[in-house]
C-alpha cells in the first residue's frame, strides 16, 4: 500500500511539473491527408565526419550507408506487395551484416526480428526498433525510412561487438494502421521476459534552421534548446528515467542537441504521446523511449507525397544516428537497472 501511495504522489508531482511540458509533443503523430506519389530523388553525398565527431564514438556511423538505405526505400510501403519488397531489402541487408532475420507473422502483417547475444545472460536485452510501413501515397523518407536506416546501421556497427547485454532488432509492420506490429510483438510474453529497455526511432531526419520553424504549444514551461528545429526529442516514461537519461544532455557542435521529455502516468493525460511503437511497451511496464524529430511540429512533409530523400537534412540525420548509436552502445555495456528507483 505504501508503495502504491508513493507512486501516486510521484505521478501527481510529475503531472504538475511535467504535464504541460508533455503537451509540447501532443501532435507528433496527428494524421494529414496523403497526396500523390513522387518520382525518386537523387541523394547528395555528405562530407566525411570531422575528427572531433569521430572521437566521440569508436563506432562511427556512415552517412553513405544511411542515405543509401533511404534512397533504396524511396517508394510507397503501404500495400502487401510493397511491404513484402521492403522486408526482402531489410532481411538481405541484415544478412550482409551477419544477422539471421526471423519473421513474426500476425493477422495484419509481418515483423522482422533479429538478435545477437550478450556476454552476460543476466544483464537483460536492449531492443532497437523502427516501423517500415508508410501511409498511402507517401514514399516516407523521413517517416520512417530514416528509422529503418538507423536500425540497419546499428546492425552493421554492433553486430560483431561484444557487449554485456543482448541486442535485439525489430522492424515493425503496420505502425501506421494503429501500432499493430508492436502490439503483436508485446502480445507474446516471452519476448518481454528479459527486456531491459527499448529505443524506438520514428522520423529522425528532418531539420529546419529558420527562427520559429519549430512549433510549440503555448505555455511550454521549459526553455527549448533552440528556436529552430535542429534538435532530437527523446520521449520516455517517468518510471524508467535511467533509460531516458542515458541520452546525452548536450553534444558537441557536430551532433544535434537532445531534448528529453519525461511523461507521467504512461501518457494517460497526454494520449497523443502514445502514437508510435514505444507505447505498447509502456502498457506492459517495459521501459521504452521514442526518438523523433517531432514530426508535423517541424516538417511540412508529414504523411505527404513530398516526404522524399531530397528533403532529408543529411548532416542532422547523420548526427541523429550517431547519438542513437552512442546511446545504444552505452546501454549495451551497462548492467545497472533502467527502472526509476524511489528516492
Amino acid at each position: 500500500m505504501k508503495k502504491r501511495i508513493w507512486l501516486g504522489l510521484l505521478a501527481l508531482v510529475a503531472v504538475v511539473i511535467l504535464g504541460s511540458r508533455s503537451d509540447a509533443f501532443n501532435s507528433f503523430f496527428s494524421q494529414r491527408p496523403a497526396a500523390e506519389i513522387v518520382e525518386p530523388a537523387l541523394v547528395e553525398t555528405l562530407a566525411p565526419p570531422s575528427k572531433l565527431q569521430a572521437q566521440e564514438s569508436m563506432l562511427q556511423v556512415s552517412a553513405a550507408n544511411l542515405l543509401g538505405h533511404i534512397q533504396k526505400l524511396n517508394f510507397q510501403r503501404y500495400t502487401t506487395a510493397e511491404r513484402s519488397l521492403t522486408r526482402t531489402y531489410i532481411t538481405e541487408e541484415l544478412k550482409k551484416f551477419g544477422w539471421q532475420a526471423q519473421l513474426q507473422q500476425f493477422a495484419e502483417g509481418v515483423n522482422i526480428l533479429a538478435e545477437r547475444n550478450g556476454t552476460d545472460k543476466s544483464a537483460g536485452t536492449i531492443l532497437v526498433a523502427a516501423h517500415y510501413d508508410t501511409v498511402f501515397n507517401s514514399p516516407g523518407a523521413d517517416d520512417n525510412a530514416t528509422g529503418v536506416a538507423v536500425v540497419l546501421e546499428v546492425a552493421r556497427l554492433l553486430g560483431s561487438q561484444r557487449t554485456s547485454r543482448t541486442l535485439q532488432l525489430a522492424f515493425f509492420d503496420k505502425e501506421e494502421a494503429g501500432l499493430l506490429g508492436s502490439k503483436a510483438f508485446v502480445s507474446q510474453a516471452q519476448r518481454l521476459k528479459n527486456l531491459s529497455g527499448v529505443i524506438v526511432m520514428d522520423m529522425v531526419g528532418y531539420a529546419c534552421y529558420t527562427a520559429g520553424c519549430q512549433q510549440y504549444p503555448p505555455g511550454l514551461p521549459v526553455t527549448p534548446p533552440s528556436d529552430k528545429g535542429d534538435f532530437l526529442a527523446v520521449v520516455g516514461d517517468i518510471e524508467h528515467l535511467p533509460l531516458l537519461n542515458a541520452f546525452p544532455d548536450s553534444n558537441s557542435a557536430n551532433l544535434p542537441a537532445v531534448l528529453k521529455v519525461p511523461i507521467p502516468l504512461k501518457g494517460l493525460l497526454t494520449p497523443d504521446t502514445l502514437r508510435s511503437d514505444h507505447a505498447p511497451f509502456w502498457y506492459q511496464g517495459v521501459g521504452a523511449v521514442l526518438v523523433t524529430d517531432t514530426a508535423n511540429l517541424r516538417t511540412p512533409h508529414y504523411h505527404k507525397s513530398s516526404d522524399r530523400p531530397n528533403t532529408i537534412d543529411r548532416t542532422f540525420f547523420t548526427g541523429a544516428a550517431q547519438v542513437i548509436v552512442n546511446t545504444a552502445t552505452a546501454l549495451l555495456n551497462k548492467t545497472d537497472s533502467l527502472v526509476t528507483q524511489p528516492s
